[in-house]
């Protein structure tokens, strides 16, 4: 079955160079199940400097054991064919694997995918409930630290997850409940249209002010995607998505509640040719905000942010021994407006470099090594802000 977690798996094995198989394939009866998953854990160790501090505050250097970008998953899937239809499902947990307090064993838990699906290979399929949205979702999935760490190592011990290079070059695709429509796939071409939950814009990490503000009610998110592939001697893969979602505005002095879309667009390449592989991509934004969505979005007079997302990504695969070598660099960029612009200030910018190097030590087995520099300047939004953290990680992660 081709879920979305799957996908997810199959282009970090194929960052590794490993080949992605099926999980554990069990008849039963009308059904076959499918059950795969990922284990991982990474010992690292995070400098801190300038305005940049520690999970507890202070400066200098933390050292951590936890999981990587992905998370810790177990995954079920079963799928059928009924009534000139193919019918399938797929449930997934995500159990976190860092604790952080003596005898506390409740590391965090998710659940990110519930779904089912149905459709034919003649006209496409349908899918309703939770899994990976449908914007920004090829810019992780071709991200190389999918399979290793990248950034926040060194804050988020005890939680499920590392942030990759969410927030320093994409917009996080997150986990939505929607109702997707995916076409058949035209010798190479192909796309997914949907209606999403739509969210409140949330506070992580900037400024976002006077409230309420809250999602249009009486709407969905709008999402949609299309990309063409190609195999061969150079092949590849190229793709566009987008996103817009109402949101309602608060109360200002005698003004009454308006609204205002938030939408965001992006594209991207990926191209392999002799070992060698290179992605660039690029995003923008009015009223999404950076690094999760919604996320700073707004100003405090209910005015759209305007934000921009990039990386660039190469690899090389050594012949012979499948270990594939990376370097990426990426910015995400949230504006300010007239109003916000202090003396001496920068727009909120956040970039990371990533070198890595990815080695399969058996076809589900890979070792991974990363050094990330992350710099975040004018995070606070009303004062001048420059800081660094420095992490290099070590560790395995495991694909079954």
């Amino acid at each position: 079955m081709k879920t979305t977690i799957k996908l997810a798996v199959a282009s970090a094995l194929v960052a590794a160079a490993s080949s992605a198989n099926a999980g554990i394939i069990i008849p039963a009866g009308d059904w076959t199940l499918d059950i795969g998953g990922v284990v991982n854990a990474y010992y690292t160790h995070t400098n801190f400097s300038g305005d940049m501090t520690g999970p507890q505050g202070d400066d200098g250097s933390v050292a951590n054991i936890t999981t990587g970008l992905l998370p810790n998953y177990l995954s079920v899937s079963g799928k059928t064919r009924q009534n000139d239809l193919d019918v399938g499902f797929t449930i997934s947990i995500n159990p976190g694997a860092s604790t952080t307090g003596s005898g506390n064993q409740s590391a965090q838990q998710e659940n990110r995918q519930a779904f089912l699906t149905f459709g034919d290979k003649s006209w496409g399929s349908i899918k309703l409930g939770k899994d990976l949205g449908i914007y920004a979702s090829d810019a992780i999935l071709n991200d190389m630290t999918l399979l290793g760490v990248g950034s926040a190592a060194g804050s988020l011990a005890g939680n499920t997850t590392t942030l990759g290079r969410i927030g320093t070059g994409f917009m996080y695709a997150d986990w939505k409940s929607q109702v997707a429509y995916s076409s058949p796939n035209w010798n190479g071409f192909s796309f997914t249209v949907g209606l999403t939950q739509a969210w409140d814009p949330a506070s992580v990490g900037v400024n976002v002010a006077a409230g309420p503000f809250k999602r249009g009610g009486s709407q969905t998110a709008y999402e949609g995607k299309a990309s063409y592939e190609w195999t061969g001697d150079v092949a590849g893969k190229v793709w566009v998505s987008g996103l817009s979602q109402n949101v309602e505005q608060p109360v200002f002095g005698n003004d009454a509640i308006g609204s205002e879309r938030a939408q965001a667009w992006d594209i991207g390449a990926n191209v392999n040719v002799a070992g060698f592989g290179l992605t660039g991509y690029y995003g923008q934004g009015k009223g999404t905000g950076t690094g999760v969505l919604l996320n700073g979005g707004f100003d405090a007079n209910g005015k759209r942010r305007d934000s921009t997302d990039w990386y660039v990504q190469g690899t090389y695969t050594i012949p012979g021994v499948a270990t594939k070598l990376g370097v990426s660099y990426g910015e995400s960029e949230l504006e300010r407006n007239g109003s916000e612009k202090v003396a001496g200030t920068k727009d909120y910018q956040n970039s990371m470099w990533t070198v890595g190097a990815y080695h399969p030590l058996t076809k589900h087995l890979n070792l991974v090594a990363e050094y990330s520099q992350q710099k975040l300047e004018a995070a606070d939004f009303d004062r001048a802000f420059d800081g660094k953290a420095k992490t290099v990680s070590l560790g395995a992660i495991l694909f079954f």
